[in-house]
């Protein structure tokens, strides 16, 4: 997770791959190929959508998975259910004033369901972060199992999977209001404009964008807040029938499920929360410590490509690569057959993306290698990933929803002039990500509408909550990870020096310590540190 609009899910072309997406959620963001969202909210004759405070009334939905990675798993049910819950909760029981009042959102849930399950204990209900990634594709990606990088048999035959779309996301009455062309302009944008010129038209591109989400959705926009949807998880929750939420957060869903824990502390099971967010940062901080964590994690990668000089083509000096290739884009990109250009904005977001997963890295290598002999087109197709765009250059709603979650929680925000100055200051600390994460505060500084922060307290009688947190984590850096726990009072570290961003379930010790935790209520030693490999 990030609190820029700057997210990614890492798009792979095996099945494997697929389930491992829906884990780096800072993900992230939808696959290139989810389901389009432009008419999801129109209802259809065969819809059901079940009424406030109601149980999920569920149909089956084989074809959800069919769509999204040709089959079902095997011996798994898949079952769709929709529910209605106030556009404005207000204070807890649906508001009586204000936006929304009395108004409803539809939210998409997806159960997948083990043919083989015994001794149930109830639903895993599922975020993969954002915001603005679906639960509902998490959910099926998930339910391949352990083979695939999937959940293990050990937990699906004990919980329902149930992935759900937030508020505003995907399935559930999406917001859209950012068109393709803005969507490629910024994207395609220098991720370092240092001119007074080039950093005053990213500056009307931001306005641009704002106005076009102000004059759509109004005084709504505080409605897709945090606070809001966790509210809504705590309807899914009864939808489901369970007593007690049972419930796996990555990246920015560690930050949903923060907020549920500190809404309904009595009503928490168990939480896992991978990819810690911490709450109290504010805008300036968020961007400033994921800059470090990328930079981080880009001179791991510059360090594995000059001991892996076989696997990596740009090896000796891979920064010197990647940074050359990024300054020949100012003035000469690359173009594709169709004229599509590899300006210095798509470079950078491959780079982004690659460094999601370890796996990422060689691919990076390659596209970088690619490009300098002409060839632009894995850098797109990692920018693409990235970016949820379509080969058409139509996109999803990841970064509408993106935007209008991050920017609707966030109380305080710089000015234009105090951006400026970040972006020439994080330069020098952080010369491949500082400049990128500075000008990227710059749409919500110019974000339209109030703003609806979430808590930032103690979860004071919940029981214990796991946070897990990767040493090599770029999106969410692992400093985080004491300081989420922190912050709920009740929360237990895990500890994977891997690679990557989040954890579960990547190794047998994280898998592990997680699924004990999920079925028994074990919680892990206190400082248990799980090695990469």
């Amino acid at each position: 997770m990030t609190r820029t609009p700057h997210r990614i899910r890492r798009v792979r072309s095996t099945l494997a791959g697929l389930v491992a997406a829906a884990l780096v959620a800072a993900g992230c963001t939808l696959p290139a190929f989810a389901p389009r969202t432009d008419a999801e909210s129109e209802r259809g004759p065969d819809r059901q959508v079940t009424p406030p405070g109601g149980a999920a009334d569920w149909r089956p939905c084989p074809e959800v998975a069919t769509e999204l990675v040709g089959r079902g798993a095997p011996e798994m049910r898949y079952d769709c259910a929709r529910i209605a819950v106030p556009r404005n909760w207000g204070d807890g029981s649906g508001a009586t004033a204000g936006p929304g009042s009395g108004e409803t959102f539809e939210i998409a849930l997806l159960r997948a369901r083990s043919t083989t399950q015994r001794d149930r204990i109830g639903s895993l209900v599922i975020n993969p972060g954002g915001p603005g990634g679906s639960g509902v594709d998490t959910a099926v990606y998930l339910s391949f199992g352990s083979a695939f990088g999937g959940l293990p048999d050990s937990v699906t035959e004990r919980f329902d999977i149930v992935g759900f779309d937030p508020r505003g996301v995907a399935r559930s009455s999406p917001v859209k209001c950012i068109s393709d062309a803005d969507l490629d302009a910024s994207f395609g944008y220098d991720p370092d404009p240092t001119s007074q010129q080039s950093f005053d038209g990213l500056v009307t591109l931001s306005q641009r964008i704002g106005r076009a989400c102000g004059d759509r959705y109004g005084d709504q926009l505080p409605l897709y807040a945090t606070e809001q949807a966790a509210r809504d998880m705590d309807a899914i929750r009864s939808a489901v029938g369970d007593d007690k939420l049972t419930y796996l957060g990555y990246s920015y869903g560690t930050l949903l499920g923060a907020t549920y824990a500190q809404l309904y502390p009595q009503r928490v099971r168990a939480f896992v929360l991978d990819g810690a967010v911490d709450p109290r940062q504010d805008l300036v901080a968020g961007s400033e410590g994921q800059a470090k964590g990328f930079e981080r994690a880009f001179d791991n990668f510059t360090r594995w490509c000059a001991a892996n000089a076989q696997r990596c083509p740009i090896a000796p000096d891979a920064r010197a690569a990647v940074t050359s290739a990024i300054e020949k884009a100012r003035t000469a990109p690359v173009r594709d057959p169709q004229g599509r250009e590899a300006t210095a904005g798509w470079i950078f977001y491959a780079i982004v993306s690659s460094l999601y997963t370890e796996a990422g890295w060689q691919e990076l290598a390659r596209a970088i290698d690619r490009l300098a002999g002409g060839d632009p087109s894995e850098v797109f197709r990692l920018a693409d990933a990235y970016a949820g765009r379509e080969d058409d250059g139509r996109y999803s709603n990841l970064f509408d929803a993106n935007l209008a979650v991050n920017c609707a929680d966030e109380e305080q925000k710089p000015s234009v002039a105090q951006i400026r100055q970040l972006q020439s200051q994080w330069r020098q600390q952080y010369p491949l990500f500082g400049p990128a994460l500075a000008v990227g505060m710059l749409t919500c500084v110019e974000w339209p509408g109030q703003r609806d922060p979430y808590p930032t307290g103690t979860a004071d009688g919940a029981p214990p909550i796991l946070v897990v947190g990767t040493t090599g984590d770029p999106a969410t850096p692992y400093e985080q990870t004491p300081a989420l726990a922190s912050m709920l009072g009740v929360g237990r570290v895990l500890t994977w020096e891997g690679e990557g961003h989040t954890a579960y379930p990547q190794t047998a010790c994280v898998t592990n310590a997680v699924d004990a935790y999920l079925i028994d209520l074990t919680v892990p030693r206190e400082g248990l540190r799980c090695p990469a490999r």
